[in-house]
């Protein structure tokens, strides 16, 4: 594989890509473009690590190693025959194929992983009359095909496990949110650690974990026991630690970030989870209802998720949404809070008027972040300042079809450092 500049493609879910764009803008990526749940770029091997390691709102990260059309599946075996496979692995190392297909030609994903498999296996069982092993769970190499109609791409999956899986969380609540969708939601307030952070709903503890890594900009890689990049063939194992180790962007953070929740269970499973992630001091826990809030002493966020109505009745569920605007209008005078769900009867029981709705899926979900300045007097007063803070934010609502461009931030240099191990989860 070359040291050179390579392309790279991040996956995200839908609505976080120009989240991702920024992130990427600000490790030193070259070459950003903005794709549907997708952001292209080029960058080195530093590059590619520092990807899988620091970016907050990515899943995984590709490297392609081969663009083809192919019409039927013995186009695409010869596609993939014809590369130099001795480059990317070995009749040592095991390997899985993912398949993505959107095709008339290729219907089933399973025949077209089939096809890629037996032309790496015949590759090496004609030039060195061995071939490597196939395994589905934790392979050596990981691929992936992604096929639109005809045009296809293979790609060596550089991240192994889906990179949402932190490692620090110990147990989740039903239906946890995931954390790529909580840090994404964060960074797209703009919220940095400039005042305190008020999750009133925190099952699990995912946002005020996700706010704790984001203020304190400890990367969210550190907690993972692997990437899959780690067993390529040339993985340098100096330039990962130098990565690895470095803390220096990490910053103090003098605020705090509050998480309530009514259950008792989900405020143990939030405990320990926290705690593994090494944030006790910047989060506070307390086992308390929304009815109980009360305006906080401190500028303050709120940023939460409350329950879509799965496992609430109806007349629960606009009852907790009603309650929830009495005391935004009540005990959160002077601030912002934002509000992720997906049913629009949820969202009028609040009874207020957002200043901002962003398009969000949460899961298989089409929901809406929906912002809300809980102002303190009369609302055209309050109108001026409102629109600058929309203006700032619309930057991360493209229009449809919008493919965006990003200069690249200056590099940021890794500088070597000895004596600091890795964060071990007790």
């Amino acid at each position: 594989m070359s040291e050179q500049s390579f392309e790279m493609i991040a996956k995200t879910f839908q609505g976080l890509e120009e989240v991702l764009a920024k992130e990427l803008t600000a490790l030193g990526a070259n070459d950003i473009e903005i794709g549907r749940r997708m952001v292209s770029f080029t960058g080195d091997k530093e590059m590619l690590y520092k990807a899988n390691f620091c970016l907050r709102t990515a899943i995984r990260i590709l490297k392609p190693i081969k663009h083809f059309t192919a019409k039927d599946a013995e186009e695409v075996y010869e596609q993939v025959q014809a590369i130099r496979w001795e480059e990317y692995l070995d009749t040592d190392r095991t390997f899985a194929v993912d398949a993505v297909v959107f095709s008339e030609e290729f219907r089933h994903s399973k025949f077209v992983s089939y096809k890629v498999k037996d032309a790496i296996v015949d590759y090496f069982r004609e030039k060195t009359g061995k071939r490597p092993g196939v395994r589905v769970n934790k392979p050596d190499v990981l691929l992936n095909i992604h096929i639109a109609e005809t045009r296809c791409t293979l790609s060596l999956d550089s991240s192994g496990e889906s990179l949402h899986r932190r490692g620090y969380r110990q147990e989740a609540v039903e239906a946890p949110l995931n954390e790529v969708l909580a840090a994404g939601m964060i960074l797209m307030t703009g919220w940095q650690g400039e005042c305190d952070l008020i999750d009133p709903m925190c099952g699990s503890g995912t946002i005020p974990i996700e706010a704790a890594l984001i203020a304190r900009n400890i990367a969210p890689g550190v907690f993972r026991k692997e990437f899959a990049f780690e067993k390529w063939v040339d993985f340098d194992q100096e330039l990962f630690d130098t990565i690895y180790n470095d803390d220096s962007q990490e910053r103090e953070f003098i605020h705090k970030i509050y998480g309530y929740d009514n259950n008792p269970k989900a405020n143990e499973i939030a405990t320990h989870n926290i705690k593994a992630a090494g944030v006790s001091k910047d989060v506070v826990l307390k086992l308390q209802p929304f009815q109980q809030f009360e305006q906080p002493a401190e500028k303050s966020v709120i940023i939460t998720n409350p329950p879509y109505g799965e496992r609430i009745s109806t007349n629960d569920l606009l009852g907790l949404y009603a309650m929830i605007g009495e005391r935004l209008k009540h005990a959160f005078t002077g601030n912002t809070a934002w509000i992720l769900s997906y049913r629009d009867e949820c969202f009028d029981q609040i009874g207020l008027k957002a200043t901002q709705k962003i398009p969000l899926f949460n899961g298989a979900l089409d929901c809406e972040f929906r912002q809300y300045e809980i102002f303190d007097g009369k609302y055209k007063e309050f109108r001026a300042e409102g629109e600058e803070l929309s203006k700032e934010r619309k930057e991360f609502r493209p229009a449809a079809g919008e493919r965006r461009e990003f200069k690249p931030g200056e590099r940021r240099e890794f500088k070597p450092r000895v004596g600091r191990e890795r964060r071990a989860l007790q």
